[in-house]
């Protein structure tokens, strides 16, 4: 098949680096593994927050437009041209990002409407966000299939589908084999511990709070951190982080190709993950054999195995983080048993390639 590839809140090819970006190209690579070629219209994309309802109402207007010149375009192209498809699949579907493209020109031409990760919360059907999520339930109420990638989001997707739709469960993946190279980790040195996470206000800039609150109760145990990732928010970070002098070091933006190498060099991967959908560095993290401290919210129990492949704790408690963080540093054989496990179950369920047997049975029941 031909197939549209639509992505609301970040293109595949952004220079920004964030696990949406990452979850849209490792979708783009599925689905040309699976044998389809894959169409990116050129399509806007909008700032991120919510508008208000003025320039909501403005934005759709323009959309529909854009969807109405789409349809257009596609009719005038020959049968077999490269740009015209036979389905429209859409990455990332909530009230911040909503699919207005999707039902608009799937309904006109007739296609299959595939959304991968889509959300459905009733509490943002008031307020400013009230727009966004009525073209959440209109894009829900046009899928043919939706594929779930959140555990969480799984009652309330299908409680908007259409008699007929079908919803699956697709899981969280990435290629493992660029982490799976030797560990490189220094015995000499204090063990490091490793966070990946934007530097940008609200949730992110919470999860850092929360780190640096725990890192102060660790007491007179030796450690190290390493923190990787960049954004408005550095300031503050920064500041939070000086108490502990050089033993916290800043990556800064790291390219993703340059990721392995320093998930080789750790020891330990911690984030406290505040509002976390479910994370694409804990599979990274964990396919390069480090075991996970990270808090307990979203998708991320689906992702880390709580004693398996890491330790979960309440989300937001420094005292409970720091207490997990201090068990695995003072046990090196439990880091190593963690880290072993957390490799072999990423590569086993997290896989492109147990996505694509997956994507592949999903996609099979749209014929």
């Amino acid at each position: 098949m031909r197939v549209a590839l639509h992505t609301p809140l970040k293109p595949p090819d952004s220079p920004v680096p964030s696990g949406d970006r990452e979850m849209a190209r490792g979708l783009r690579r599925l689905l040309e593994r699976l044998g389809h070629s894959v169409v990116e219209p050129k399509l806007s994309h909008v700032v991120p927050g919510v508008p208000p309802a003025e320039a909501h109402i403005a934005l759709e207007r323009r959309t529909r437009a854009q969807a109405e010149r789409l349809i257009r375009r596609w009719h005038a192209l020959p049968a077999h041209h490269p740009e015209r498809f036979d389905l429209w699949f859409t990455y990332h579907c909530y009230y911040r990002k909503p699919d207005w493209l999707g039902p608009i020109v799937t309904r006109a031409l007739g296609i299959p409407y595939v959304i991968a990760e889509a959300s459905h919360a009733p509490r943002r059907a008031y307020g400013p966000t009230r727009l966004g999520h009525r073209a959440v339930e209109r894009a829900l109420a046009a899928a043919d299939l939706v594929l779930t990638v959140n555990p969480r989001d799984v009652a309330g997707v299908k409680a908007r589908l259409r008699p007929g739709a079908r919803q699956a469960w697709l899981p969280p993946f990435i290629d493992t084999t660029p982490f799976r190279s030797p560990a490189r980790r220094n015995a000499s040195q204090p063990p490091l511990l490793l966070a990946v996470g934007m530097m940008r206000s609200r949730d992110k800039a919470e999860s850092y709070r929360v780190l640096a609150r725990a890192l102060a109760k660790l007491g007179d145990r030796k450690w190290r951190a390493l923190l990787v990732g960049d954004g408005p928010a550095r300031t503050e970070i920064e500041s939070l982080m000086a108490p502990f002098g050089d033993r916290v070091r800043f990556a800064g933006a790291v390219p993703h190709a340059d990721l392995p190498a320093l998930y080789a060099s750790a020891d330990l991967y911690v984030w406290p993950a505040i509002n976390e959908a479910y994370g694409m560095a804990f599979l990274e993290a964990q396919a390069a054999g480090l075991p996970v401290v990270a808090g307990r919210t979203g998708g991320v129990p689906a992702v880390v195995a709580d004693g398996v492949t890491g330790l979960l704790t309440p989300i937001g408690d420094a005292d409970a983080f720091a207490a997990a963080v201090a068990r695995l540093l003072d046990a090196p054989e439990e880091r190593a048993r963690l880290g072993t496990a957390a490799m072999a179950r990423v590569a086993a369920r997290h896989d492109e390639r147990a996505a694509a047997h997956a994507l592949a049975a999903a996609l099979r029941t749209l014929r």
